[in-house]
């Protein structure tokens, strides 16, 4: 029996609904962003999008933009398959948290200037690095603070991705810097003393970072699974597994039949084994980094024997699931875990 993967599923019960649904602001957020932004847009893995500050500074094209592009090698992903009428949804139901379901309204023009790109880098030094990195490469982390540790209460955006400096206009960076961003340790740096002209600098700076190549490119090679074959029967591949993980300072949690749960006992293909595996500390290093990695946690190999008797050992690919993280940070996490998984499955099907 197949099973849709979780990308498949969700879009099958997507495009299973009835067109005005599909477009529909709310349920197209519920569908493809509440997830990570939470239900009312107060924030999870992803950054809030429900705060005053933000809507205010954030027009239209930015956010249709960073919808489309998404934010290479950061948690957000690019959503390419949503049309203009569907982005505008979203977008609109995001402006109605505040009762403002048009683009947010520039109050003041906000022209920049000439600016000395070696005089704003040393500005950006002295008062941005601290929060957004001393290349731009933003916070480390994730969304808003709940139980896991952060430095900030916000992680701070990677100011050198291309999708931001696709999305953000310099009006835009430069009212952020002018203002501040109520709800957020981003202050008025204009309040804080700094010049009109030192701004524009800064903002030409921050522009100027795009001219850099971004580090970080997922394998795209990566296939979904890990799979072996074993030259053991059923029985002594899923010992060979438990021993090698263990031997990799693993500790074993359980085993169960695949379709445990799923059917009635007697229905059950007792052919189909999975091991669950943990090292706690290499878990909570993950989740730390990224809590979507509680997707593929704990381990798991699944050992299954076909109809002509042939044993094999499969594993998810965790360097495909960095495609879906879109999260560089997660990529060494997942790298590792991929080697983990290979050195495991080797031991114990030679």
């Amino acid at each position: 029996m197949k099973s849709l993967s979780l990308l498949t599923l969700l879009a099958a019960i997507l495009f299973s609904l009835p067109t005005h649904a599909r477009d529909n602001g709310e349920q197209l957020y519920q569908g493809h962003c509440a997830a990570c932004h939470g239900i009312n847009g107060q924030g999870g893995v992803g950054i809030p999008l429900a705060l005053p500050g933000f809507l205010q500074h954030a027009s239209d094209q930015y956010l249709a933009t960073t919808i489309r592009e998404g934010r290479p090698g950061r948690v957000m992903p690019a959503f390419s398959g949503l049309d203009d009428t569907q982005i505008k949804s979203i977008i609109g139901h995001m402006r109605s948290w505040h009762g403002d379901s048009q683009d947010a309204p520039a109050a003041v023009a906000m022209l920049v200037g000439p600016g000395d790109v070696q005089r704003g880098g040393k500005l950006y030094a002295q008062h941005c690095a601290s929060c957004h990195g001393a290349n731009g490469e933003g916070g480390k982390g994730t969304g808003v603070t709940f139980s896991r540790p952060r430095d900030l209460p916000i992680m701070p955006p990677a100011l050198n991705n291309p999708g931001f400096l696709s999305a953000a206009s310099n009006e835009m960076i430069k009212r952020t810097l002018m203002e501040g961003r109520e709800g957020t340790p981003m202050i008025s740096y204009l309040k804080a003393g700094l010049s009109e002209q030192d701004i524009d600098d800064l903002v030409h700076f921050i522009r100027a970072m795009g001219e850099a190549p971004l580090h970080w490119q997922y394998d795209a090679r990566a296939e979904p699974s890990i799979t072996m074959d074993s030259d053991y029967d059923l029985g002594t591949t899923v010992e060979n597994i438990k021993r090698a993980a263990t031997g990799m300072n693993f500790r074993i949690i359980r085993e169960q039949y695949l379709e445990h749960g799923l059917f009635d006992e007697t229905a059950v293909n007792p052919k189909q084994v999975v091991i669950y595996f943990c090292n706690f500390n290499f878990i909570n290093q993950a989740l730390s980094i990224d809590p979507r990695a509680g997707l593929f946690m704990p381990c798991r190999i699944t050992v299954r024997e076909d109809e002509n008797g042939q044993v094999s050992v499969i594993a998810l690919n965790p360097k495909f699931m960095s495609r879906i993280f879109n999260n560089s940070e997660l990529d060494e996490s997942c790298d590792k875990m991929h080697d983990l998984y290979i050195s495991i499955m080797e031991e114990a099907t030679l």
